[in-house]
């Protein structure tokens, strides 16, 4: 048996070892996002860091060379607000559920991710939805597209995050959807505050049953063990970064207000379009913010709006990125980013760590990725034009050194699990005389019954 799992555990360190590159990208414009641009430099990919930056380095024996020349080299994009690479999104049938967690159904083979690589992004954060006022936990993944393991998405080490909202989105779900708490804004903070209580009730709890059973002749029972509670538990310990899905000004400064109370530091605001009117105030928190470019007027509650937004926020210090939320926009968030240029003025710099440093910050990541730095991963942009311009052409992306994206050489057709040229069977109707094949039974009545067809 021992023998057994030896051998397991080596075939895992190969596979690993293989899925992280050797690589050296020759002569490139690096932006380094953090360290300003270097002009016609090289990096060297070792084992899937990027380990030196310099010129004319030497190319070392089996690796892979890429000519970057008249090219641009930024950070792998990382997308803070996707909804990508899970099957289940939303589990509405609590105003509370932090006991859900998206990344127990990912899936390795959803294309939109590989879309997602063709616009230079490396990482996302796939995040629970917006039905609930305290939603499920999230999951931050490496677009490493190619891998069958679920388990191979997931960024190793990254921290815990949970889904968090405001607004009408829980207040229509659950109060006018089953008239139950909460119904109106200020439903949602009841629904905040008091789960927060018992949260620390639980916590409490467990602190006393802790300390008495080291005494000697306990003989005292654990309190019941609930994950809903032991996860929001780790919220107020620092140990669980909440992203708040918001729009209205009030609001974001109501949440403000909760966290204070609670001793909350780390929450990052998603969506913000009402961020501007408190810019100073989430600055002086040290709340993060991660928006829209210019997407908004969607519903009633996101009409007040400015594409100024980013600027604006991040004028006032306050950490802030550019997300898609959308499985198309994804692949254009340095068109978004470089929106902000227009509106606002924001430098190469600025604009750019909108989509790589800043989200990365938000996750709590920054260590890894989201610059060009001896000793991060080697996830990495290659555009042909300036990655701002609007005519700039993404043509490399690599993960971890690995290149998962290649314009010049990929196929046409970069599914996993689906052969375009497989023959497949048709659903068809059957005769009810037939004893077999009853799947769709009634669906030819059914369909002329709800769209009124004679």
């Amino acid at each position: 048996m021992k023998k057994l799992l030896l051998i397991m555990v080596l075939a895992v360190n190969v596979t690993l070892a293989q899925e992280r590159g050797n690589i050296l990208i020759r002569n490139a414009t690096v932006l380094t996002i953090t360290k300003g641009v270097l002009e016609n430099t090289d990096v060297l990919v070792k084992d899937g860091k990027i380990s030196q930056l310099g010129k004319n380095i030497a190319t070392p024996a089996g690796y892979k060379v890429i000519d970057a020349t008249g090219m641009y080299v930024m950070p792998g994009i990382i997308d803070a607000h996707s909804h990508q690479g899970i099957d289940d999104v939303n589990e509405a049938t609590n105003p509370v559920t932090s006991e859900v967690n998206v990344g127990d159904v990912i899936n390795p083979g959803e294309i939109t991710l590989y879309r997602a690589l063709a616009g230079g992004v490396t990482t996302i954060h796939s995040m629970h939805g917006s039905a609930n006022a305290i939603g499920g936990q999230c999951e931050t993944i490496k677009l490493r597209y190619g891998v069958r393991d679920p388990e191979g998405l997931r960024m190793e080490g990254a921290p815990r995050t949970i889904k968090f909202a405001l607004g009408e989105n829980p207040t229509r779900v659950h109060g006018a959807g089953s008239n139950i708490v909460p119904r109106t804004r200020m439903g949602v903070e009841f629904v905040m505050r008091e789960s927060f209580s018992k949260a620390k009730e639980y916590i409490a709890a467990w602190d006393v049953y802790n300390k008495a059973k080291a005494q000697k002749g306990f003989r005292g029972a654990p309190p019941e063990y609930n994950y809903r509670l032991e996860t929001l538990g780790e919220i107020l310990k620092g140990n669980i970064i909440i992203h708040c899905h918001s729009y209205r000004a009030d609001e974001i400064y109501m949440m403000l207000n909760v966290c204070k109370d609670f001793g909350i530091k780390k929450i990052v605001f998603q969506h913000v379009n009402e961020g501007f009117k408190v810019a100073p105030e989430l600055a002086a928190y040290g709340a993060m913010a991660s928006v829209f470019s210019d997407w908004w007027s969607y519903k009633f509650e996101v009409y007040y709006s400015t594409a100024y937004n980013a600027a604006i926020l991040t004028k006032n210090g306050v950490t802030t990125s550019i997300n898609s939320d959308d499985g198309e926009l994804m692949r254009h968030l340095y068109h978004e980013a470089a929106k902000t240029q227009k509106y606002g003025a924001l430098t190469d710099d600025e604009a750019l760590a909108l989509i790589t440093i800043n989200p990365a910050r938000q996750l709590g990541i920054e260590n890894r990725v989201g610059s060009i730095e001896v000793g991060k991963d080697a996830d990495i942009a290659i555009f042909k034009g300036h990655p701002l311009s609007t005519y700039t052409i993404p043509m490399t992306t690599l993960v971890d050194g690995v290149v998962r994206f290649d314009r010049e050489k990929d196929a046409d057709d970069m599914r996993l699990y689906v052969d375009p040229k497989q023959e497949i069977e048709v659903a068809t109707f059957t005769d009810r005389d037939h004893e077999h094949e009853h799947c769709m039974e009634g669906a030819e009545e059914n369909f002329e019954t709800i769209f009124n067809i004679h």
